[in-house]
């Protein structure tokens, strides 16, 4: 971190809340009236009156400035994620709403603006036309680049046909900034569901009930795996690399499908590669893992957090606290990424209603032995 590093004290955080929700829910009876044309607009007039009233909420997005190395091919970049939203019809659940608008809220906040957004998965929730069309809406109020990543609740309605119609391919690479950064679809099931005769609703709602036992664990695939050695072809090791999936490119946990099938074939692929780092959704909490040369980080969700898995959680994560169940935002949140020079990464884990937590690539890259977070005083589950 830098030394001259400004975040601002989250002081006097209840009664902020309490204001900060009531602007929300008026916020909200607003969206349900707009059409797409008018969103924008209206979004960033509501959120410039909280601003003027100086009820705007505490959040921990300060990109860490960094020198740029000499003879370097990388330049420090910052990009903010949001991630796990989860969204209902607006009629049935506003909650998840105000959740995903706090995200955008917050990333619009940023000062100086991150290079990119990137989101991490599970937009909707049950892959309904209209979740994921309320969820690309919102979404558009956000100020800089918006980069999509597909989660399991997105695509097995219908297969991933509105995902794609709205956000294009599931899996897809691009270069920044001198790092070379994939996207991938690791959601990919084996068919369980035409034996069954299940109808497509059967299949969205036995995939999102993750723990079920009917379904397969998820995997890459043999076709993005294929994709991934061919959209590597050529680059030197030397190479800095991103790699996002909806999944943990590990096997974490299989009962409740935090779980990859293929991850030890991924991790493959991406062993000659001097600097790997992984950042993933799904799990809805933190974690930080370290196998090899290949660094995890796994996202935050705007919805709801998860417990820790009873087994599998790796030796580095250090674990939130135990949320507030009278709190339905307490473990939730959004963050940033600053990509350094050498290509790995810091990640701050803005946990609302809490202390931030940052997780410094020097953590990692010493396999815990250097600069570990705070450890938070409440236990987790």
């Amino acid at each position: 971190m830098s030394s001259n590093d400004q975040r601002p004290k989250i002081t006097g955080h209840r009664s902020v809340e309490t204001k900060y929700m009531d602007q929300r829910n008026e916020l909200f009876q607003a969206l349900k009236r707009l059409d797409r044309r008018s969103f924008m607009k209206v979004s960033a007039a509501a959120f410039g009156s909280v601003a003027a009233s100086g009820l705007v909420t505490p959040h921990s997005f300060q990109p860490v400035n960094v020198a740029h190395a000499q003879n370097r091919k990388i330049e420090p970049f910052t990009f903010a994620y949001i991630s796990d939203s989860h969204l209902y019809k607006r009629t049935l659940n506003d909650r998840f709403v105000n959740s995903l608008m706090r995200a955008v809220d917050d990333v619009n906040s940023m000062d100086p603006q991150p290079d990119f957004v990137f989101y991490g998965g599970d937009l909707a929730q049950l892959g309904q036309p209209e979740e994921l069309e309320l969820g690309a809406q919102i979404l558009k109020s956000v100020k800089a680049p918006v980069k999509m990543m597909v989660g399991e609740h997105d695509w097995y309605l219908d297969m991933g046909e509105k995902w794609r119609d709205l956000f294009g391919a599931p899996n897809y690479s691009f270069d920044h900034k001198g790092v070379h950064c994939v996207v991938l679809n690791s959601v990919v099931e084996k068919d369980f569901w035409t034996a069954r005769k299940l109808s497509p609703m059967d299949r969205m709602k036995t995939v999102a009930g993750l723990d079920n036992g009917v379904q397969s664990p998820f995997s890459v695939g043999a076709e993005q795996r294929a994709w991934l050695e061919q959209d590597l072809k050529g680059k030197p090791s030397s190479t800095p690399l991103i790699v996002f999936s909806h999944s943990p490119l590990y096997k974490l946990y299989k009962p409740w499908n935090f779980w990859t099938d293929d991850a030890d074939e991924v991790q493959a692929i991406l062993k000659r590669f001097q600097s790997v780092v992984v950042f993933h959704g799904h799990t809805h909490q933190m974690l930080t893992n370290r196998i090899g040369n290949i660094h995890f980080q796994g996202f935050l969700s705007t919805a709801w957090p998860w417990p820790y898995a009873p087994q599998g959680l790796p030796a580095l994560t250090v674990q939130m606290g135990r949320p507030d169940p009278f709190n339905p935002q307490d473990g939730c949140g959004d963050g940033s990424v600053t990509v350094h020079p050498d290509g790995l990464a810091d990640i701050v884990q803005n946990l609302w209603n809490r202390n931030p937590v940052t997780i410094a690539r020097t953590y990692t890259a010493s396999f815990g032995k250097k600069d570990k977070p705070e450890v938070p005083s409440r236990q987790s589950y």
